[in-house]
């Protein structure tokens, strides 16, 4: 696909993942600017972001020493566990071997080189540039990167098939008004209709994802709701983590719902939620996360209600089905750093009606 709206960066999904590895410090190999957003929230997220700010010069004449300096830096200063360098559009462009400045650094701190770049069309690019050495190096097994990479192509292909790359140009929208979804949810679950409300999240978004449904069996306690999570114990460290917090927080909540996938199987979960599905037959469902994972024939003869934070996800999801769609937005930047559930505003509106 040749996509004419901007997509997610390969090098910031190279940060992402070597977080997910348990990296509590990443040298962008680059200039001072590069990715300075996402490098900034990360931070506050445990992963500690520094650069070697690369200028004109060393465009020249090249950055080895400079990234040599800042490796010996960082071990000193801040004493990390584990050190990714991961690799920008001008390490590239120059040629840096930035696992030879790894070796002459001569740091003691497991560190790996993440050779990325912005020159991708898919991000997924950057996840794999990131897991591949990270196996190298003992940081995970053959079978988890096998694993990882077969996740990667299942959630790049829902994204093709029925997510926000499903054309080259998709418009954005706020979606549905949540005092009116809500109202309508509400009103389907508590009248003694069956309904199933899905947990099928990505990663940390999760934290604020299963607030809905929180929020759902809080104002209808009683209703006849079947509550299903990707929230089974598999995955890179992390992801492994915040699954556990999760789930204990919905079970602190008074749900016990059936386990279906794991936080980072969000792309290739959907015909096993549609197969629970098909089994309870639903008259409502209720899907918060990455609700276009689940192929459109699981849904037909039932209502959906689903909520998403991709605002360029609202056209498809009308265009496959959803009868009513709302967008949390800047959920991402709300969900980093946090060990708790968070409130949602599709939630909150929820328990206000």
């Amino acid at each position: 696909m040749n996509y004419i709206q901007p997509r997610p960066s390969s090098i910031v999904a190279a940060l992402y993942t070597v977080r997910d590895l348990g990296v509590d410090l990443a040298i962008l190999h680059g200039p001072s600017g590069c990715s300075f957003k996402h490098a900034r929230l990360l931070e506050e997220d445990g992963l500690r972001v520094l650069t070697t700010s690369l200028a004109d010069n060393e465009f020249i004449f090249g950055g080895q020493q400079v990234l040599e300096d800042v490796l010996r830096y960082a071990e000193k200063e801040f004493k990390p566990e584990r050190i990714a360098v991961v690799g920008t559009c001008v390490s590239m462009i120059i040629g840096e071997d930035m696992e030879a400045a790894i070796i002459d650094s001569g740091i003691e701190t497991p560190a790996i080189a993440v050779d990325i770049h912005a020159g991708f069309r898919e991000n997924i690019d950057g996840v794999i540039a990131a897991l591949e050495p990270a196996a190298e190096a003992g940081w995970i097994d053959e079978d988890e990167l096998e694993r990882q990479k077969g996740l990667l192509k299942a959630a790049n292909e829902v994204e093709r098939k029925r997510g926000a790359a499903y054309k080259p140009y998709v418009q954005p929208s706020r979606g549905d008004l949540k005092h009116v979804v809500a109202g309508s949810l509400v009103e389907s679950a508590c009248s003694g209709r069956k309904g199933i409300a899905i947990l099928n999240a990505k990663k940390e978004t999760a934290y604020m994802f299963a607030d809905v449904l929180i929020a759902l069996h809080e104002r209808c306690p009683d209703a006849d709701i079947t509550y299903v999570v990707n929230l089974e114990n598999r995955g890179l460290p992390k992801i492994r983590r915040d699954a556990e917090t999760i789930l204990s927080g919905i079970r602190s909540a008074g749900i016990d719902p059936v386990l279906c996938g794991a936080l980072d199987e969000y792309g290739a979960n959907g015909d096993r939620i549609g197969e629970i599905i098909n089994e309870i037959k639903p008259d409502f469902a209720l899907i918060a996360g990455v609700p276009h994972a689940i192929p459109p024939e699981y849904l037909e003869g039932i209502e959906v209600f689903s909520v998403t934070n991709g605002p360029r996800q609202v056209e498809p999801l009308k265009e496959f089905g959803h009868d009513h769609v709302v967008v949390e937005i800047d959920l991402h930047p709300k969900t980093l750093g946090v060990r708790e559930i968070v409130p949602s505003e599709f939630g909150d509106t929820i328990r206000s009606i």
